[in-house]
């Protein structure tokens, strides 16, 4: 599995990386058949409290699934989507078992 980070107005630090690639890799026990996964984590509004996006999306075979939400840091707004993911891939393989 692929995972490709880009982060949009700002530098992220190795460390905000390195926890971003182990939440992300945690999807593969819900599905193998991952084929690459994009985050992008952006910084809105500068001025606001709430000022931190995660994107996340996740190729998988004749598809792709995405979440995404703004928080007040960059950990928990990955963590939300990655809890979002999670219930999807559990839909989307229910529903490729099924065919």
């Amino acid at each position: 599995m692929e995972v490709r980070i880009q982060s949009i107005h700002f530098d992220a630090s190795e460390q905000l990386q390195s926890f971003v690639q182990k939440k992300v890799v945690k999807l593969e026990k819900y599905y193998d058949d991952i084929k690459k996964v994009e985050v992008s984590l952006k910084v809105v509004k500068p001025e606001t409290a709430e000022n931190k996006e995660a994107g996340v999306k996740i190729l998988v075979p004749n598809g792709e699934l995405y979440a995404n939400k703004v928080c007040d840091s960059f950990e928990e707004a990955v963590d939300l989507c990655v809890e979002a993911l999670e219930k999807q891939l559990v839909k989307y393989k229910e529903k490729q078992r099924s065919k």
